[in-house]
């Protein structure tokens, strides 16, 4: 065999599952492909001035490359079973703790030492959203910013590449099973190995079905996340934000009874756009470094869509949802709050006397025209809600860019290590469509790694 081990995705997860396996059995031969770039030559063309808009790049450097789709995030680390994944599902609720609280302890010494660790334990913001019908969720969150995530990401790397075989700028196109274990084949080659640790993040999900399809895996239909990106004043969160950082907010709307809920805070931060399969959605990111700190606050409203027989491609309905705003605006659409409630599409004037500069360069228009009534009724109605434990967050300069979408894998069916029905085989990270977080997916790649640890012990 070519390697021991063959890791599939340089993201949270693989990144991970490599280090523990060189600290704790140096002697494994490990190799890693990942269709991005290294994390030096991961740069996004948009620079807001030549460059304004998605060109879409053959790989997206926001989307892949070292570090994943997490490399150019926040930075944000949740420690809780509340939210970000299943993980506690598989491996119990105490060990997914204690794996989410080991990760941040290599986190805190490959460069994020000094980062605050918030939580919610105590707070009394929690009976102030009680009391307006919200809900504050549990967890601590140590942020790390993006660039401080970096740094920490560049320290991973120096220690690793020495130890293991990084592939980059090289998909990979199958999985196959040999004799004694399996395949990989890339365009430079095929590789063999007797275990494969598959970790290929939510831009992997289209992939990840082909193989699941092909080696006969079992999955099940998964859900897709769809809303946008608000963002408003630092001032309107900043009691919030100063004693919580992230604080996960969800709501069930008076109309229809679903379930609405803020995702991904960043205070001072700034709104990006993401590349998925050709598909331009929008996000948001954060810095530490006070230089880089904008004077808005930025965060998803989203609405969980989880679909029964027949239907099963809930990432395709969440794909033709953000065609609609590509097809429009180009993609990413704004539009202010106070326009949207009065039935009117934004203009580039309208946005440029706004009290609040966009810190995203999008196409004025109407979100309506692109997002389901059912979804935008109830992310209509949590701006409202949450004026009231933040008011001003239904100001009419609120700013709103559609679409968010957060697709997530179909669930593969794999057991408490993480491994399929193939002996060796794992799939871990949010590829699996158990993780939906940097945390939960880095923990996923410590558990499988102690498993082969232990499998190789005997």
């Amino acid at each position: 065999m070519n390697y021991d081990i063959i890791i599939i995705g340089a993201g949270p997860g693989g990144i991970f599952a490599a280090y523990e396996l060189m600290c704790q059995k140096p002697r494994l031969k490990v190799a890693v492909f990942e269709a991005g770039h290294t994390l030096e030559n991961r740069r996004c063309p948009i620079d807001g001035d030549k460059i304004k808009t998605c060109i879409g790049c053959k790989s997206c450097s926001i989307m892949s490359g070292f570090g994943g789709a997490g490399a150019f995030s926040d930075g944000k680390y949740n420690i809780t079973n509340d939210f970000g994944g299943t993980l506690y599902e598989y491996v119990g609720k105490k060990t997914a703790l204690e794996l989410m609280h080991y990760v941040d302890q290599i986190n805190m010494r490959f460069g994020g030492e000094g980062c605050k660790l918030y939580t919610t334990a105590g707070t009394r913001f929690k009976t102030l959203c009680i009391q307006n019908d919200l809900h504050l969720l549990d967890a601590s969150v140590r942020h790390l910013g993006t660039d401080i995530n970096y740094v920490v990401l560049e320290n991973l790397y120096a220690r690793l590449k020495d130890q293991v075989d990084f592939f980059f700028d090289t998909p990979v196109e199958t999985v196959k099973i040999v004799a004694g274990g399996y395949a990989v084949k890339c365009k430079t080659g095929t590789y063999s190995c007797e275990k494969c640790i598959v970790s290929v993040g939510r831009s992997g999900s289209k992939w990840m079905e082909e193989v699941c399809r092909d080696l006969n895996i079992p999955t099940r239909s998964n859900r897709v996340d769809i809303g946008v990106r608000v963002e408003l004043p630092a001032e309107v969160f900043a009691h919030l934000t100063d004693e919580l950082y992230e604080s996960k907010i969800v709501y069930r709307t008076e109309k229809y009874g679903d379930m609405v809920r803020t995702f991904c805070m960043n205070p001072k931060g700034a709104v990006v756009n993401e590349n998925t399969n050709g598909i331009i959605t929008v996000n948001g990111h954060s810095y530490e470094d006070p230089a880089k700190q904008t004077e808005n606050t930025n965060f998803a409203l989203l609405v969980a869509k989880h679909f029964s027989e027949p239907f099963k491609d809930s990432n395709g309905y969440g794909e033709s949802i953000a065609k609609l705003s590509n097809m429009l605006g180009g993609g990413v659409i704004v539009q202010r709050f106070g326009d949207l409630i009065r039935g009117r599409r934004s203009t580039p004037g309208r946005i440029q006397d706004s009290f609040i500069t966009p810190t995203l360069n999008a196409t004025p228009g109407d979100l309506s025209l692109v997002l389901p009534k059912r979804i935008l009724d109830g992310i209509i109605e949590m701006i409202y809600a949450l004026d009231k434990v933040a008011p001003g967050t239904a100001n009419d300069d609120t700013l709103l860019y559609g679409v968010e979408v957060k697709f997530y894998n179909m669930e593969v069916q794999v057991n408490e290590k993480l491994e399929t029905c193939y002996p060796g085989l794992y799939i871990i990270g949010d590829g699996s469509g158990i993780t939906h977080s940097l945390s939960h997916a880095s923990a996923s790649g410590v558990h499988v790694a102690r498993d082969i640890e232990k499998q190789e012990g005997r």
